[in-house]
């Protein structure tokens, strides 16, 4: 994401370092810096603070960048890459896995990614405290968010296909609105009520996007397999039978089909045959006019006999 982002590293970094002993002091900036700003707030941060939690002198930080600024904006574009990878390896996961998990899964990533301190300086002061002359150097981000926004509501199509596209992006950005309005102050306050907060989000998104996107809304062939036993989703194939699917549950071992058919005649069928049977119709001939076995056709008149003995009596 950061490479399509206005916030590249050439209007960020003074010099690029080129070996690795310069990148580990970069990084080491970054979090000092970090540190700095989430504890004293970007205007009252001095560079020399940042140094002295750095453990390096002023001069090294001016190697690499003009001022607190462009510190601030490389924190930014470190956020940007780092929130990429949370995004890919939440789509590289299985579509049909069980919308709540899924939910959990994804805020629970993020929620162990703002302890670090690079993500909660930028989150907080980025959405609270805003720093004059960042707007400049930000015009490309309405852009990423727009692409985030879309590879969500690609994600919920996949999971309902009949969900229109307008109708995908606009649960996309509400869905995102609702995130990014409860964690910035929550990132402020204790791990108790934080995760308190990331439990209510996990609640409110599935309650809204549910019905849009639930697990009964996957396409059959998306659907999730779980064990009529023991309902574990630990499911594999295991070979067909006649024409259909079976599948043996890794937890219990429990084989089952992935259908199965009726089995008997339908009740219309079972009935035209007593009426057949009551006009004075042989078996045999009531075989060769439905083609039900004669002896099915035996079985149940007697059981309809008996059941009228029964209520009689």
């Amino acid at each position: 994401m950061s490479k399509s982002s206005s916030l590249s590293s050439d209007k960020t970094l003074r010099r690029q370092p080129q070996q690795q002993r310069g990148k580990q002091r970069v990084e080491k900036i970054l979090i000092a810096a970090a540190e700095v700003f989430a504890e004293a707030g970007f205007a009252a941060a001095t560079i020399q603070q940042i140094a002295d939690r750095a453990n390096t002198a002023v001069g090294s930080i001016y190697q690499f960048f003009p001022d607190k600024l462009a510190i601030f904006n490389a924190l930014f574009v470190e956020h940007l890459r780092l929130t990429e990878c949370i995004e890919a390896d939440f789509f590289a996961q299985k579509i049909d896995r069980p919308l709540d998990r899924g939910i959990s899964e994804y805020i629970d990533a993020y929620a162990i990614y703002f302890e670090e301190p690079i993500p909660r300086c930028v989150v907080v002061q980025y959405y609270l405290q805003p720093i004059g002359g960042m707007e400049t150097m930000m015009t490309d981000l309405p852009n990423l968010q727009s692409i985030s926004y879309k590879r969500h509501a690609n994600f919920y199509r996949q999971r309902n296909p009949n969900l229109s596209e307008a109708k995908s992006e606009l649960l996309s950005e509400v869905a995102h609105n609702i995130v990014q309005g409860l964690v910035p102050n929550t990132l402020r306050r204790d791990e108790k009520y934080r995760q308190a907060i990331y439990a209510e989000i996990k609640d409110v998104l599935y309650g809204y996007l549910n019905p849009h996107i639930g697990d009964h809304l996957l396409p059959v062939s998306n659907q999730l397999m779980m064990c009529p036993d023991c309902q574990s989703d630990r499911i594999a194939k295991n070979g067909r039978q006649q024409g259909k699917q079976r599948y043996i549950c890794r937890g219990c071992g429990r084989q089952f089909l992935d259908r199965y058919t009726q089995r008997g005649y339908p009740l219309e069928v079972r009935q035209r045959c007593l009426d057949l049977h009551a006009q004075g119709i042989g078996f045999r001939e009531i075989e060769r006019q439905t083609g039900v076995d004669c002896n099915t056709v035996i079985n149940w008149v007697k059981s309809l006999e008996l059941k009228s003995v029964e209520i009689e009596a």
